[in-house]
């Protein structure tokens, strides 16, 4: 019998965390031999490898623990992988040769797969004279650029996304640049940005004072804080970016305040880290400890969370010694400080088992009472562990102990601390779970609200029929084997329906224990007033979060948490269904309308044409096929082949526009051109500019770049209980939502953070 709740969970398990020969033949048979393979690795480095192998294996059973999916997919498996998911690299030095040599940790690290975060608010700002040289600086932007080029190059060459984070200081001379960035659709696609808030500017902003914009003791210019403020806001408001980190307070919470200064974040922001800081994260599933659920005695185990949370913690301790690492120098870092990041899964649905409405008065007390014991339990684990093999190397016990974190938590811990060391300088975290979620039973994810009770996926099987799978949150699949049909309870909430200020709540609940930070998107209505969308952040910072990330669906970003009005209006082709693996190809029309552009590559004599013939749908003009001819042989094959691919593209529908991205990152190893003053990498990447061009011709996608789309509602589809979702550039499904600041697709497990 299957130990998966639902068809999803084992079909991610089989895509993402099965360990497979190249040939895709299976090696890990069941998931009992993947719990025994992560088991067994991470006992290797023990005393005793065959107790602590049984160990660890009971706690990955049934879904209790879970590894994050880097150590899920790597562990045992003689792959030359990083078991940790991100990184923050080193300090940008303020020089063409520093910043060059940054860039090329940079793709050594993601090379391995490893997301990655940098603050470059390092580098002068544009304008600032370059001594030596006679010239103004480009300042910071322009090398983010260069980041974002060479993060499309590694992804162009195989592997996986890629993720960054860029944060930039409230003060630095750039920063108005940095905050409207990303309004140019075809600017900065790789990164995340957030802007580092700090409590000065917050009391400025306040107080309506001047604010200072400053780089090695110079001022640029003085703006008025609550103008600079309303700047962010009014980005994050229209455009779903910058987040904001709240950065002296991540600074004096750090346990490691002696030692180390934090400027950066992991793409997703639940770990601040320092200079080469890695997150190794995992999470302890609440939703599977609940006892007596739906009952007047439903309760979490106190006592199997408690042992579960310290298994936990000797197995993430383990990583460290047991991953290999893209660069000497975060290998350094980790071994000195040991840092782990425990969190949660499954905790909206724990809260629905016990009865509790997410974001209530007592679902906040609920949570900050769990949170509180994973953090107890997870410190004397540590302590114990200090004992045992000695605690990090960088420990210092007074200094230690003067942390914010510190001084929050029981005197019988801080106690355990002096007497004995603790062998994690930090222990805490609560990080995306998406996909991990969806692998074990579709819980709720970290600490978000249920997304959605429940959705039909349709998916295509190998003979070519399609089949539907409704796809259940978990707690509405335990109430319905215990009570039928028996309507939902009012306490069944979604993201959908809450108000901000209980994502806000909540957030600042967990917060309280957690030591590192959280990735949380907080949701907010499209007609949430300025006014209001401001209160949420300005709450966020009354009531101590770290940081806030918000979501609110405009015609830029798309409309994935917007609740139709009349459910009955969904296209009859896609009713009831919100994920679509291939959808039915349009009917071709007898005739269409198009446009032929002539694309002529420097060293070629015959040009390329490319035809772009359109149909219309819903009233919306979108491409239907594409033709690329030329009279050079050479280019026969692939242009055929790339006609066949497209076309058959176009005609699936939804949100096509990541054929132009993907196309406009191929680089050719033996050189692009120079067309019309551009440098163009690759005959494709020119074929992919003529795509664009088309497509902003046409209306499809705005302004000159990707993503701007004229009517995003030509690219959604509408679902099962009024949500609409984007199309997934991975598998074609419609299902990428907003999870915890990361588009994530349900369907695959996609993330557009990594």
């Amino acid at each position: 019998m299957s130990r998966f709740a639902a068809p999803i969970a084992e079909q991610i398990w089989d895509m993402k965390y099965r360990l497979k020969e190249a040939d895709g033949t299976a090696l890990d048979l069941s998931v009992e031999d993947s719990w025994r393979r992560i088991a067994r690795a991470l006992a290797s480095v023990e005393a005793e490898p065959a107790l602590w192998e049984d160990r660890f294996y009971n706690a990955l059973e049934d879904f209790r623990f879970l590894p994050a999916g880097r150590i899920i997919a790597g562990a045992g498996t003689d792959r030359s992988v990083t078991l940790f998911n991100c990184f923050v690299m080193g300090t940008i030095p303020d020089s063409m040769g520093g910043i060059f040599e940054m860039l090329k940790e940079a793709a050594l690290t993601m090379q391995q797969g490893g997301g990655i975060g940098y603050d470059f608010s390092t580098i002068r700002p544009r304008g600032a004279p370059v001594t030596g040289v006679a010239a103004d600086a480009s300042g910071p932007l322009s090398f983010m650029d260069v980041w974002d080029a060479m993060c499309r190059t590694i992804m162009s060459a195989g592997s996986r996304r890629g993720a960054m984070m860029a944060t930039m200081r409230c003060d630095h001379p750039d920063i108005e640049d940095f905050i409207t960035a990303k309004q140019d659709a075809a600017r900065l696609r790789m990164f995340n940005l957030s802007v580092l808030v700090t409590d000065p500017f917050m009391e400025a902003v306040k107080t309506d004072g001047p604010w200072e914009l400053v780089f090695e003791g110079r001022v640029y210019h003085t703006v008025q804080a609550r103008d600079l403020w309303n700047r962010i806001m009014r980005a994050t408001y229209d455009y779903a970016e910058p987040g904001v980190i709240f950065i002296d307070r991540i600074n004096a919470a750090n346990n490691l305040q002696y030692c180390e200064t934090i400027a950066a974040t992991n793409p997703c922001g639940e770990q601040p880290l320092p200079p080469y800081g890695a997150c190794l994260l995992g999470s302890v599933n609440l939703a599977r400890l609940i006892r007596d659920p739906f009952s007047d005695d439903a309760a979490l185990d106190m006592e199997a969370l408690d042992d579960l949370v310290r298994v936990a913690i000797r197995m993430m301790d383990n990583v460290v010694d047991a991953s290999r690492f893209p660069l000497e120098a975060q290998a350094r870092e980790a071994e000195a400080k040991r840092r782990i990041g425990l969190g949660v899964t499954g905790l909206a649905d724990a809260l629905i088992l016990c009865g509790l409405r997410y974001g209530s008065d007592a679902a906040v007390a609920q949570t900050d009472a769990w949170m509180h014991a994973i953090a107890r339990a997870a410190y004397l684990a540590s302590v114990d562990l200090a004992r045992e093999k000695g605690a990090f190397a960088l420990f210092d016990a007074e200094a230690f102990l003067a942390s914010g974190t510190m001084q929050a938590m029981d005197a019988d811990v801080r106690d355990a601390v002096r007497a004995h060391g603790i062998r994690n300088a930090l222990l805490t975290s609560v990080a995306p779970t998406g996909t991990i979620s969806l692998y074990a039973g579709n819980v709720s994810s970290g600490i978000e609200p249920v997304f959605a009770f429940e959705y039909t996926r349709k998916v295509l099987q190998k003979d070519g029929a399609r089949t539907e799978e409704v796809v259940e949150d978990y707690a509405v699949r335990l109430w319905r084997e215990m009570h039928g049909d028996a309507p939902l309870p009012e306490y069944f909430v979604s993201a959908q329906t809450l108000a901000p200020m209980d994502h806000v709540r909540m957030q600042a609940a967990a917060q309280r224990w957690v030591d590192s930070s959280i990735s949380k998107t907080i949701n907010c209505p499209e007609d949430i007033s300025f006014d209001a969308f401001q209160d949420v952040y300005l709450a966020a910072w009354d009531m101590g979060c770290k940081g806030c990330t918000t979501y609110r669906p405009n015609a830029v970003t798309g409309s994935v948490l917007s609740v139709a009005e009349n459910q009955e209006a969904a296209p009859e082709a896609d009713a009831g269904a919100d994920v679509v693996y291939l959808s039915t190809p349009f009917d071709r029309p007898e005739a269409l309308e198009g446009h032929t552009y002539k694309l002529k590559w420097p060293g070629s004599s015959h040009a390329i044409y490319v035809t772009i013939n359109d149909t219309v749908i819903n009233g919306h003009r979108r491409p239907f096929e594409i033709f690329i001819n030329s009279k050079n042989m050479e280019h026969f094959a692939w242009t055929v082949a790339l006609t066949r691919m497209i076309s058959a593209v176009f005609r699936r529908g939804g949100d096509v526009s990541f054929v132009v991205e993907e196309l406009k990152a191929v680089f050719d190893p033996r050189g692009g051109a120079w067309v019309e003053g551009r440098y163009i990498p690759s005959i494709l990447a020119a074929i992919g500019g003529v795509i664009e061009q088309h497509l902003v011709r046409i209306g499809f996608i705005g302004g000159e770049g990707l993503g701007l789309k004229a009517d995003p509602r030509d690219t959604r589809v509408q679902v099962a209980g009024g949500s609409r979702a984007a199309s997934c550039p991975a598998c074609g499904a419609f299902e990428m939502v907003m999870i915890e600041g990361c588009m994530t697709c349900r369907a695959c497990g996609h993330s557009k953070c990594g």
